[in-house]
């Protein structure tokens, strides 16, 4: 579960991590309070659990209450990367001397824990690492011994901060540490963490997300569900594994592992017609049947980003035949909703008699391709057009 910045702020300051005050405001009248409450200067920004927000328009100085009612206005009329903006947090200003970068996160492939820190923070740091991957340090982390304030120290040293800076930033880093383990995160994410004028280190803006299967041992009554995407609460309500992206291409698949795939090659087409990328991460399950799968391209095809889908399923203890029945079937539930052209690549267990079955409901937006590459490529097309 990704927490919204306000969530990610109050978990921090429960932990002592230093933070501004902030606020959320749902209506241009509580932003104006709540600048009213902090006093000065403040920012206003948007609520969505996407990145680039500050390029769409979703972060505002206000320097008065009426700035933040007007700036509030405006971003609760804003969709970001196709999520509706619904609550802005009203954050005290700061006056930043320098960014820096901090993260702490679950390194699955080396099994333990990676923390990535630059003293270059504030741009997107897949672009720093692209750019300028020298500038970003990444350093593993032990689970067991995990981030004293000597690794803390050998951290923000790799990081490239001066000796009497990595004394300062050392506690932060401990604390950010504390907040990963005692929370069960897989990540943990400050950018910027700051040096203000004045000489504080404190965390402007923080990034976490929960390891849903740690859940049995929190209570978390102040990080409900209820204010997922629309989408992503209907993925959850019939147990889909849902991922929403800022793409054009819909995906569903059968396994974490095709699913991840199927994203690398429909992103590889898609720079062959116009840069179109997958909208979403969507696995139903090595056993779906036709009602997960119906379930899911009800939710796919819900979706307005998506210009078009791609199924793609290789049978095993899924058959083919129940993925091609549930395709007919929610088509056939959804009639006329149903508009986007769906691209299905079938393989493995009962292929035969899944074809047969798409070939005799004969649907106008439904095309078969024989191979992955076929269908990713034909998919790209489709949704550029």
């Amino acid at each position: 579960m990704d927490l919204f910045e306000y969530q990610a702020r109050d978990l921090f300051e429960k932990y002592g991590v230093p933070v501004l005050q902030g606020l959320v405001a749902d209506t241009p009248e509580e932003a104006a309070a709540a600048a009213a409450k902090i006093g000065g200067t403040v920012v206003v920004k948007a609520q969505v659990k996407a990145g680039g927000r500050g390029k769409a328009g979703g972060v505002k100085l206000a320097h008065s209450p009426e700035e933040a009612a007007t700036a509030a206005e405006a971003i609760l009329q804003l969709t970001i990367k196709g999520l509706k903006v619904n609550r802005v947090m009203i954050a005290q200003g700061a006056a930043i001397d320098k960014e820096y970068y901090f993260s702490v996160l679950l390194d699955r492939s080396n099994r333990t824990f990676l923390s990535l820190c630059s003293v270059e923070g504030g741009m997107e740091i897949e672009q720093l690492a692209e750019e300028r991957p020298e500038a970003l340090a990444k350093i593993a982390v032990d689970a067991i011994s995990g981030i004293d304030l000597t690794k803390a120290k050998e951290i923000a040293l790799a990081g490239g901060f001066d000796a009497a800076t990595a004394e300062k930033v050392a506690p932060v880093f401990v604390k950010l540490y504390e907040v990963f383990v005692k929370e069960d995160a897989t990540l943990v994410e400050v950018n910027p963490l700051i040096l203000s004028k004045d000489g504080q280190i404190i965390a402007l803006d923080g990034k976490v997300s929960l390891d849903d299967n740690a859940e049995f041992r929190h209570q978390r009554e102040s990080l409900e569900r209820d204010e997922l995407d629309p989408l992503e609460a209907k993925a959850k309500a019939a147990d889909l594994n849902y991922v929403k992206l800022d793409g054009e291409v819909g995906i569903i698949g059968n396994g974490a592992g095709l699913v991840m795939s199927t994203l690398d090659v429909v992103a590889y087409a898609g720079e062959r017609h116009g840069g179109v990328k997958p909208a979403n991460f969507l696995d139903i399950g090595g056993g779906a049947s036709a009602e997960v799968m119906a379930a899911g391209l009800d939710v796919i095809l819900n979706d307005p980003q998506v210009k078009s889908v791609f199924v793609n399923v290789f049978g095993g203890i899924t058959a083919c035949d129940a993925v091609a029945n549930g395709i007919v079937g929610a088509l056939g539930t959804l009639g006329s909703k149903a508009t986007k052209p769906l691209v299905v690549r079938l393989d493995g267990n009962n292929v035969v008699e899944g074809r047969q079955i798409l070939a005799a409901a004969n649907h106008p937006l439904v095309t078969v391709v024989d191979t992955m590459d076929e269908a990713a490529d034909k998919a790209a097309e489709l949704a550029n057009r």
